[in-house]
C-alpha cells in the first residue's frame, strides 16, 4: 500500500482519480481525468450539463465499469470496487413507507447491525445533523432541507470517510439552499469528512469548496484547478467580497472559453 501526502501541507490523500477515460456507445465522454481530494477537504467538479460529472462519480463509486484509468482510496487501488465510498443522488431517495430513524439507520441494518442496535447509534447523530425531534416522521412529513439532511445523515452512516455529493440542494428554492450550503459547511467541519461534490452553481461552488475543478465540454477534460483562498469559516457576507466575485469572474470565463474562442 502506498500512502499519498500533500506536498505543501503533508495532508494525506483520501482519493485519487487516475487517467479516467470512458465512452458510451462509441462517443467519448470521459479523457484522460485526473485529480485529488486530500483529508478533511471540500472539492468540487464544476462544468457543463452533460459533461460527465456524474458518469465521473459512478465510475468512483464502482457503480459503471472503467474502460479505463484506476481509483486509489488510501493508496489501494480500488478500481470497480463498490462500497468504498458514500454516494449521495440529487434526489434524496428515501424510502416513504420508512420513518426517519429508519431511514437513516438502514445502512447499519445493511452492514449487520440489528434494527434496535442500529436506531440506537443512529439516533446520536440527529442534533448534529438538525433532525432531533423527526425521528419518528415520516418522509412525506418533511420539508425539503429537512429530507435532504436526512439523506445526508444515512449517506455518512455507509461511510463516515469519503463521501460523495451530486446536487444535493439542486431541487431546494434558493432560500433553502443558501441555509442548506451553510449547514453542509457546519457539519463537514464537525464530522472530518472528506466531501466531493457536484455542481452547476458557481456560487454554490465557491462558497463551499476548498478548491474546484473546472471541466470542459464532453467529452470533459480538466481544463483548470482553482484554490480557493477564502477565509474559514466562511459565512454568507463572503459572497459579496471583491475576492469571492474575482473568482466567480475567473469560472465563468474558463466555462465560456469555447463559446468566445469559436
Amino acid at each position: 500500500m502506498i500512502i499519498l501526502f500533500c506536498r505543501e501541507r503533508g495532508i494525506k490523500i483520501k482519493l485519487r482519480v487516475s487517467y479516467f477515460k470512458q465512452k458510451y456507445e462509441g462517443m467519448p465522454i470521459i479523457e484522460d481525468i485526473s485529480f485529488y481530494l486530500q483529508e478533511n477537504e471540500f472539492v468540487t467538479l464544476i462544468g457543463p450539463s452533460g459533461c460527465g460529472k456524474s458518469t465521473i462519480f459512478n465510475m468512483i463509486a464502482g457503480v459503471v465499469p472503467i474502460d479505463e484509468g484506476k481509483v486509489y482510496i488510501d493508496g489501494e487501488d480500488r478500481t470497480g470496487k463498490t462500497g468504498q465510498v458514500s454516494y449521495m443522488y440529487q434526489k434524496d431517495l428515501l424510502l416513504p413507507w420508512k420513518k426517519v430513524i429508519d431511514n437513516t439507520a438502514l445502512p447499519l441494518i445493511i452492514k449487520g447491525d440489528t434494527k434496535k442496535k442500529a436506531r440506537e447509534r443512529v439516533v446520536s447523530y440527529f442534533p448534529l445533523f438538525g433532525l432531533e425531534g423527526f425521528q419518528y416522521k415520516y418522509p412525506s412529513q418533511l420539508s425539503g432541507g429537512m429530507r435532504q439532511r436526512a439523506a445526508l445523515l444515512r449517506t455518512y452512516m455507509f461511510s463516515r470517510d469519503i463521501v460523495l455529493l451530486d446536487e444535493p440542494f439542486g431541487g431546494l428554492d434558493a432560500i433553502t439552499r443558501s441555509m442548506m450550503q451553510s449547514w453542509l459547511l457546519g457539519v463537514a467541519e464537525k464530522i472530518k469528512a472528506s466531501i466531493l461534490f457536484v455542481t452547476h452553481d458557481i456560487e454554490e461552488a465557491i462558497y463551499l469548496s476548498d478548491r474546484i475543478y473546472v471541466l470542459t465540454e464532453r467529452p470533459a477534460r480538466i481544463r483548470e484547478e482553482v484554490a480557493i483562498r477564502l477565509p474559514k469559516p466562511r459565512t454568507r457576507e463572503v459572497v459579496t467580497s471583491s475576492r469571492f466575485n474575482q473568482i466567480k469572474r475567473h469560472i465563468l470565463l474558463n466555462l465560456s472559453w469555447k463559446e468566445r474562442s469559436s
